[in-house]
């Protein structure tokens, strides 16, 4: 799902993660083993962030970078992975 929208996620603990605005608009989505919550805007579709457990059970956020304002997202250094082949 990731590589074919071009989602570019980086991992946060979730205390450190501030929504500042949209949650109004949020829907979840929930997909596989349905463990991990994606939040995208039920208005334009953008998938923003997702909330979960990492490895070691604590809570996470995985952002998508791309949604992010001035950040250049082509300057960030990225681990590809790929989802489908694991």
């Amino acid at each position: 799902m990731c590589g074919r929208s071009g989602t570019m996620l980086r991992f946060v603990p979730a205390d450190k993660f501030k929504l500042l605005s949209g949650a109004d608009v949020l829907t979840d989505y929930r997909f596989n083993s349905k463990v991990i919550n994606h939040q995208f805007c039920s208005v334009c579709g953008i998938k923003s962030f997702a909330s979960g457990k990492g490895k070691d059970g604590a809570e996470t956020r995985a952002i998508n970078v791309r949604c992010l304002d001035d950040i250049d997202a082509q300057a960030i250094p990225t681990k590809h992975v790929d989802g489908k082949r694991r």
